[in-house]
């Protein structure tokens, strides 16, 4: 029987830049990516599950068994704590301050389940995500720079809309950036692209790269220009649809940029007809995309990834 520890950052007892108000506010997400996960997992049949929880998180879907951090344990040493005694950990955790390639870097291969250490480098800055796969030929804001109209400024290790302002003018983004500069703040510019806000959900293994859903996000603009996400609609595009072959392709190409994207990726696109769809950024790890996905393909991915590690028991 497979050993499995699950660890969702904000459900396991982390918080978003030390900030109690902001992590609650995400814990439903965090929670629901827990527990479809531990859900899946569970469904396998061959799997034995432990997950980590605390007190403001909820109870885990029945059959899996809860663990919390000792007092005062740093997550990033309750999460290796706890994956030296499984056969596998998967980490749900965000990028920002390089948080999901700590826990990548402290807990590493057999056990790790998701991304290389490059690929999660690479796509936990959005300024270096955009510059790498431009030089891949993959169409990305810039290039459409000279035409544009509105700017977005965003933290460059940011998390979704997270911290994010759409300006109608260059100079008012320029202003916003080095206001944040002066902060001490990393942000980064960008060219708006007006279009349709979604989501590919891909399931990566060695050689190739699965587009299993094209998922719609629905995000608003507030007032202040700051900009807010308020959810996904899984799967609103049928593979049979002439838009389906793009998306797959751009899949396929942004693998062939980073090879080492493991397991359940998320891409954020803007698609719009007269042109190929654009690629705003990269999750390196589960999404909210992921929950009720397994059901709405019949398929148990959270086995299929397990699989594709070719994971055997090896604990003691």
């Amino acid at each position: 029987m497979m050993q499995v520890f699950v660890y969702e950052y904000l459900s396991g007892g982390g918080l978003v830049d030390g900030d109690a108000a902001a992590t609650e506010a995400l814990m439903p997400q965090g929670r629901a990516m827990r527990d479809a996960l531990v859900a899946d997992l569970l469904a396998s049949g061959d799997c034995e599950v432990r997950a980590a929880t605390c007190a403001r998180a909820g109870a885990l879907p029945a059959g899996a068994a809860a663990v919390e951090a000792r007092a005062g344990e740093p997550p990033i040493e309750f999460a290796a704590r706890l994956a030296a005694q499984h056969d596998a950990a998967w980490i749900i955790a965000p990028e920002p301050s390089g948080c999901l390639a700590e826990f990548e870097r402290a807990i590493a291969a057999p056990r790790w389940r998701g991304c290389d250490a490059r690929s999660i480098a690479i796509a936990s800055s959005k300024s270096a995500t955009l510059r790498h796969l431009a030089a891949h030929d993959i169409a990305t804001p810039w290039a459409f720079a000279a035409g544009a109209t509105r700017w977005v400024v965003k933290p460059d290790d940011g998390a979704g809309s997270v911290a994010t302002r759409v300006h109608t003018n260059r100079l008012a983004a320029e202003a916003d950036l080095g206001a944040r500069a002066a902060r001490g703040e990393i942000a980064c510019i960008e060219p708006w692209v007006a279009g349709e806000a979604l989501s590919l959900s891909l399931l990566c293994e060695a050689g190739r790269a699965e587009l299993l859903s094209v998922n719609r996000q629905h995000m608003a603009t507030l007032a202040d220009g700051t900009l807010r996400y308020e959810g996904v609609e899984i799967d609103v595009l049928p593979r049979a649809s002439a838009r389906w072959p793009a998306f797959a392709a751009l899949a396929a190409r942004v693998y062939g940029a980073l090879p080492g994207l493991r397991g359940f990726v998320g891409i954020d696109v803007i698609a719009s007809e007269g042109h190929a769809p654009v690629l705003i950024e990269i999750n390196p790890r589960l999404t909210c995309a992921y929950v009720g996905l397994s059901r709405r393909l019949g398929r148990n991915l959270a086995r299929e990834m397990l699989g594709l590690h070719g994971l055997e028991p090896s604990h003691v």
